[in-house]
């Protein structure tokens, strides 16, 4: 079958663009021609704010005299490409995308299947604008296709949506054929606010072995050997947040290093803030002796590859999500929310035999809901 993934971006997120590789060469092992539908992502300005917004800012900028970016958007478009570049040539190299100007532009016929997700493409503030699309609001009178989520993910156990929001929403998703969660507490909320049961299965990047991830680092010229053992990957930084890591680092007598770049600190130095190769990503994650995240996919990862791990709580954004994939390996102790759980007597390893175990359940569980939402 012809089949068309609806996700997020795939730019400065490692795990947003390796959870639609995995969910691509699944769909793609099972015979099926399938392709991830992208949006421009660049920041544009609306023609009619143009005139207002330019005026603000030479205000600000020539009689204020404040530090301001007339052009801004020119400006972020053109650091950000450089910023990620070296992650898209993994997108190009593995990911096969169909780039359009809207989702206008897709035709009834193109496709026998539309599937939405993983990653959190049902919250609001990080998904399309409007939301609906992420429910294929474009193809609502669309007859002969079929529509399933898989691993759609709301991020969080609140709801977020507003009435209008909910109740043009529970209309979309009530077309579809299957619905899927990544997170436990996302059936309940499919369930209270939809009307509509759901499934809770793995991320995509779980439906993968790891030899499967192996492939793109053993021996790449891309990747060069860790700078450390104790590997850090963290989106938020804080000082309570360095204080961990030094503890960690100290006690174990490991060098911390960073798996990501100053990405998301805008007074950095450009270099400093471009995203290292997602070959890279994976190596060091796969060599590091420990881990310290608040991310969710290097959680993931860190589960995959078997390392003492711990997740530091990020309320932000968004604890069940991590919470629920802990639950469903028993590993709920490797989450702290803040320097006094730290306890490195009792140790962050465990059984990995027993969470392959679970992980095998769960991969047979979350390919028979792929298998059979597709017949």
């Amino acid at each position: 079958m012809r089949i068309a993934i609806i996700t997020l971006h795939l730019i400065g997120n490692y795990g947003g663009i390796l959870q639609n590789y995995a969910l691509q060469k699944v769909l793609t092992d099972m015979g099926h021609t399938v392709e991830t539908i992208q949006l421009p992502w660049q920041k544009k300005m609306p023609l009619w704010r143009i005139p207002l917004s330019y005026g603000k800012r030479c205000l600000k900028k020539y009689v204020l005299r404040r530090d301001c970016r007339i052009f801004y958007e020119q400006w972020y478009n053109a650091i950000h490409k450089d910023l990620i570049a070296q992650m898209q040539e993994f997108v190009k190299q593995h990911i096969r995308a169909r780039y359009v100007k809207s989702f206008s532009v897709l035709r009834e016929g193109d496709y026998d299947v539309l599937i939405v997700g993983s990653d959190q493409i049902w919250r609001p503030k990080y998904s399309y604008r409007p939301i609906t699309l992420a429910y294929l609001s474009f193809a609502r009178h669309w007859k002969a296709v079929k529509r399933i989520a898989y691993a759609a993910s709301f991020g969080t156990d609140e709801w977020e949506y507003t009435l209008g929001q909910t109740a043009r929403c529970t209309s979309l998703v009530q077309l579809f054929d299957a619905v899927s969660v990544r997170e436990k507490s996302a059936v309940g909320l499919c369930q209270k606010h939809y009307g509509v049961k759901a499934v809770h299965v793995l991320d995509p990047t779980m439906l993968l072995s790891v030899s499967d991830y192996l492939r793109f680092f053993e021996g790449s010229p891309r990747v060069h050997q860790s700078k450390g053992q104790l590997l850090t990957y963290v989106l938020d930084a804080s000082p309570a947040k360095d204080e961990m890591v030094n503890r960690i680092a100290a006690y174990y007598q490991y060098r911390p290093f960073r798996a990501n770049s100053r990405f998301e600190e805008p007074d950095a130095p450009l270099e400093e803030r471009k995203q290292p190769p997602i070959e890279q990503w994976l190596s060091d994650f796969y060599n590091a002796k420990f881990i310290i995240t608040d991310s969710f996919h290097a959680t993931v990862f860190s589960i995959l590859f078997g390392k003492p791990f711990i997740v530091i709580g990020n309320k932000e954004r968004g604890l069940s999500r991590i919470y629920s994939l802990l639950e469903m390996f028993g590993l709920e102790k490797h989450i702290i929310t803040s320097v006094e759980d730290l306890d490195l007597k009792q140790g962050y390893g465990y059984d990995a035999q027993q969470v392959n175990d679970r992980l095998r359940s769960a991969q047979r569980e979350s390919l028979l809901f792929l298998q059979q939402s597709l017949s």
